[in-house]
């Protein structure tokens, strides 16, 4: 028996064949497990609504005003108002006698308004008792 001392010393190797099995083993365990682990929390993804429910009638309880491009005057659902006071005169109408949760009234205007118009008519708005305020725009198409 003989051993040798020169430049070939003894190398050791780690045979890693039987940890990649165990590696293999332990990630089909888990990828059969994971889809049975319960979910905490439930996605809904709303329906559709039905094609024919597109072109429903205004609210009768809703109240928007619009502002019209250039020239003044705004209009309350389909009466016109000239100035700030005649819209107001006609919000405190529509508005007196309602409960507190029906005083919503939606402003819309086109693109390109000075947001100065926009304020006038919140602060009208406001004077008149209504709220919440929604803003929409017009011409999003477009």
């Amino acid at each position: 028996m003989s051993m040798s001392t020169g430049g070939d010393s003894a190398q050791p190797n780690i045979n890693v064949t039987p940890l990649i099995d165990v590696l293999l083993v332990l990630l089909i365990i888990f990828m059969v497990i994971s889809p049975q682990k319960p979910h905490r929390f439930e996605t809904k993804v709303p329906e559709k609504p039905p094609e024919n429910e597109v072109n429903l009638p205004p609210d009768p309880l809703s109240l928007l005003i619009t502002i019209p491009k250039g020239a003044g005057g705004y209009k309350l659902n389909t009466q016109e108002a000239s100035s700030t006071q005649d819209l107001y005169d006609q919000l405190y109408k529509a508005l007196n006698g309602r409960p507190a949760d029906r005083k919503a009234v939606f402003i819309k205007g086109p693109i390109g308004l000075p947001y100065g118009e926009v304020i006038k008519v919140i602060d009208v708005v406001k004077k008149a008792g209504g709220g919440p305020i929604g803003l929409q725009i017009e011409g999003l198409e477009q």
